[in-house]
């Protein structure tokens, strides 16, 4: 959009910190800033780096939702884009954040405070370190800071944060598969209760309805509008009865976005489903002293579904007996098979055979002729068995004269 030639650009800006720190600045010496630039601003000890967030007419809005006025003094200003000097020094500081976290948790837990360090976060010219906890009671750590001090040889900040804040600086993936909202775009945490999930008919499960902070999800508010909306239709009643001529039906279930309610007779473990507009009719019909024949419009006895009709055989296909069943027809289809193939490679009947000219059958020649005979052919060599025998044979003995 082209903007008015004697339009003067909103000369603050929001420049972001390590994890979801945001802070406001103010562009003194009109500089050409765009989101994404690093930017070198000043600190209460020294100076500081980081990165425009948001730029224009945008920061108006994001002052006005936080409260700062725009003309304030407290609004710090920026010094200069930050140039390859300033940022191999932030380089340097931030790579001592893990040693000096580590080092920091042990000395606290020698001085047996009831506080944990979440997070770590060294200004841009190492001079200042922010150290961020979480504690249920409020904690003496003057004790802790001088040693701290004297450990690290910079100047030391305490900042107490909540649940919901640690698990926004710390980030992580939620149940939904996504990266947390906190960590991402939700910058405001508003109070969440146990009555957002009964108003939208959620189980009390803690273990489902709690985020990694361990505090109920953000997001149990994202809907809650909805249905509270879909609620005011709803009979307020939490033990609702229909009086009908079949008896009186209490209620068992709802159902907020179908618009479904499930009632019961007494004595009855069957439950009738009926749409909302349904049972409104009902009750504007019993406050004036009727009463409908039965909940919905059929004959008595009629949504009652009846508990002696044959049900479907659930659990037939997981009796454990159908793997005997198919074993025995494989073993079938195999025999088949093998005699189809026996009967393929047998030899041909004996109404099969060939005929001779007179019309008598032809047996087989090799079994007509004698053995005598087969063994006794001109040519035919003695087999190595009989000459085995008589090698094998034992010589008589010479007789005595």
């Amino acid at each position: 959009m082209v903007l008015p030639s004697d339009y003067d650009p909103f000369n603050v800006v929001e420049v972001r910190f390590k994890g979801s720190r945001k802070e406001f600045y103010r562009n003194v010496d009109n500089l050409d800033l765009y989101t994404g630039d690093t930017v070198v601003v000043e600190s209460d000890f020294g100076h500081d780096i980081g990165e425009i967030s948001l730029s224009g007419e945008l920061v108006r809005l994001q002052l006005k939702k936080n409260g700062v006025d725009e003309d304030s003094e407290t609004i710090r200003k920026i010094y200069r884009i930050a140039g390859d000097r300033d940022k191999e020094k932030y380089t340097e500081a931030k790579a001592r954040e893990a040693s000096t976290l580590e080092r920091a948790r042990t000395i606290a837990m020698g001085m047996k405070l009831a506080m944990k360090l979440s997070d770590i976060e060294f200004q841009g010219d190492g001079r200042k370190v922010i150290f961020y906890y979480t504690a249920e009671k409020r904690v003496d750590f003057r004790a802790l800071i001088k040693q701290y001090a004297a450990e690290f040889k910079t100047r030391i900040e305490m900042r107490q944060v909540s649940y919901r804040e640690e698990a926004s600086r710390l980030g992580g993936i939620g149940s939904c598969g996504r990266e947390l909202c906190c960590s991402t775009w939700l910058t405001d945490y508003k109070v969440v209760t146990m009555g957002t999930a009964k108003n939208q008919n959620l189980s009390i499960n803690m273990l489902k309805l709690s985020g990694q902070c361990g505090r109920l999800k953000c997001c149990l508010n994202y809907e809650l509008e909805t249905y509270l909306e879909a609620l005011s239709e709803f009979p307020k009643d939490d033990e609702l009865l229909l009086e009908t001529q079949a008896g009186t039906a209490r209620l068992q279930k709802t159902d907020i976005l179908k618009r479904m309610l499930w009632f019961s007779y007494p004595n009855s473990s069957d439950w009738i489903a009926i749409d909302l507009e349904r049972v409104n009719e009902i009750k504007n019909l019993n406050r004036e002293g009727k009463k409908p024949e039965t909940l919905i419009d059929k004959p008595i006895g009629a949504e009652i579904i009846n508990k002696f009709e044959p049900a479907p055989d659930l659990i037939s296909d997981q009796d454990i007996n159908r793997y005997d069943e198919i074993d025995e027809a494989n073993r079938r289809k195999n025999r088949n098979k093998r005699r189809k193939k026996g009967k393929k490679g047998k030899p041909q009947n004996k109404s099969n055979r060939p005929r001779n000219k007179e019309g008598n059958k032809t047996g087989n020649p090799n079994r007509d002729t004698p053995k005598a005979s087969q063994s006794n052919n001109s040519g035919s060599k003695p087999s190595k068995n009989r000459n085995k025998n008589r090698r094998n044979k034992p010589k008589p003995k010479p007789k005595a004269e």
